[in-house]
């Protein structure tokens, strides 16, 4: 297994190079999917082999929402995961809050995945449980849990019922990984062990869980790692990372991976404001590398590891990318139209989108990636 080192000699080649820009979102661009909620990290469900998963005509969708609060930033403690279905003429239907009242384990729930068995009936849900069931102060204790649902139609409706006992498949270990995820409490400032991904490698048929981590074997703020679990008889075993921006970057943010072209291709999201102090900052945007499986080793994206960022004019307007088997590129809509970081909550407010940005696409080529209409 081969770890790859995310340095600043690779984010400062982002300044000397050309590197593409996504295309800009002009406010009112786009229509809330759910009326009344805020949503904002979102993924659709996919099959086993990470290939799209085609039922009732369209998509499910996992989406992260919460209540429209006049402070956007408000939204992350008060996270549930929401079911919706992408139709095939690209209207979404709201299916409801995907788990029971009092069913999972958090206080909120952050990001994950989720797949579906080759026949469609029954699915499989990774997610992160933030904090702890009927906590009376917030707290930032991250835990990857799976579990399971049967999946059928009803007058065509997809509808998920019988979910299993939620089951801890990855803990931080105090070796690698930070244990203390709390951090300074504010936002860009916690610590990491959170939205774990699925990934099949097609060659050998393994199952591996990637995730955010932080690393345990630094004294640094930051200290972001992308982790790694395998799938074993009997669960899962947790590995080394394969990803370390010590002493660059403290969040490397819903890790995926995908194979095009016989190539593993890993991706994740970072902000420019979670860059170190004092050295290069990369624009908040999509990163990635390209190997040869999924324990590398590893070549940065571009050079730099930059896959695009944000328009220069409007550099906080999408987040929280995932990359596709067609290789669409979807992200939420963010602060819109601002050049700026709000000055008030008003202006955070009437900036924030809470809903699906326009689709990307990209093309690969080896190591190099653009953006095409």
């Amino acid at each position: 297994m081969s770890l790859f080192h995310w340095t600043p000699d690779h984010v400062a080649r982002i300044a000397t190079t050309p590197h593409p820009r996504a295309p800009l979102i002009a406010p009112g661009a786009v229509a809330r999917a759910l009326p009344g909620l805020d949503m904002w990290d979102h993924w659709p469900v996919l099959e086993e082999d990470g290939g799209f998963a085609e039922i009732a005509g369209g998509l499910l969708v996992i989406t992260l929402a919460a209540s429209i609060l006049p402070d956007p930033e408000s939204r992350h403690g008060l996270a549930r995961l929401q079911l919706l279905h992408r139709t095939a003429e690209g209207a979404w239907r709201d299916l409801g809050p995907l788990l029971p009242q009092g069913f999972s384990p958090g206080s909120r729930e952050w990001s994950g995945c989720a797949v579906v068995d080759p026949t469609h009936r029954r699915l499989t849900l990774h997610f992160t449980a933030a904090g702890r069931r009927d906590e009376a102060v917030l707290g930032f204790e991250q835990r990857l849990f799976v579990t399971e649902a049967r999946l059928s139609l009803v007058d065509g409706v997809p509808r998920l019922e019988g979910w299993t006992s939620p089951e801890e498949t990855l803990r931080p270990d105090g070796i690698d990984y930070v244990v203390d995820l709390q951090g300074g409490g504010g936002v860009g400032t916690i610590k990491a062990f959170r939205d774990p991904y699925l990934f099949r490698d097609p060659a050998t048929g393994t199952d591996y869980l990637l995730f955010a981590g932080s690393s345990a074997r630094v004294d640094s703020p930051w200290n972001g790692v992308i982790g790694l679990g395998t799938q074993v008889e009997g669960g899962w075993r947790l590995d080394p990372p394969i990803v370390s921006a010590v002493g660059l970057n403290n969040e490397l943010e819903r890790p995926h991976a995908l194979v095009h072209q016989g190539r593993t291709y890993l991706f994740w999201s970072t902000q420019a404001k979670v860059f170190a102090e004092g050295g290069p900052i990369g624009p908040t945007g999509l990163y990635g590398l390209v190997g040869e499986s999924i324990t590398g080793p590893w070549r940065p994206i571009n050079g730099s590891g930059l896959v695009f960022g944000n328009p220069e004019a409007a550099p906080f307007q999408a987040y929280s990318w995932q990359v596709l088997p067609d290789l669409s590129v979807w992200g939420f809509a963010d602060l819109i139209g601002l050049a700026a970081p709000p000055a008030t909550v008003e202006e955070a407010r009437a900036a924030f989108a809470g809903t699906a940005a326009p689709v990307l696409r990209l093309a690969l080529d080896d190591d190099r990636a653009r953006l095409i209409d």
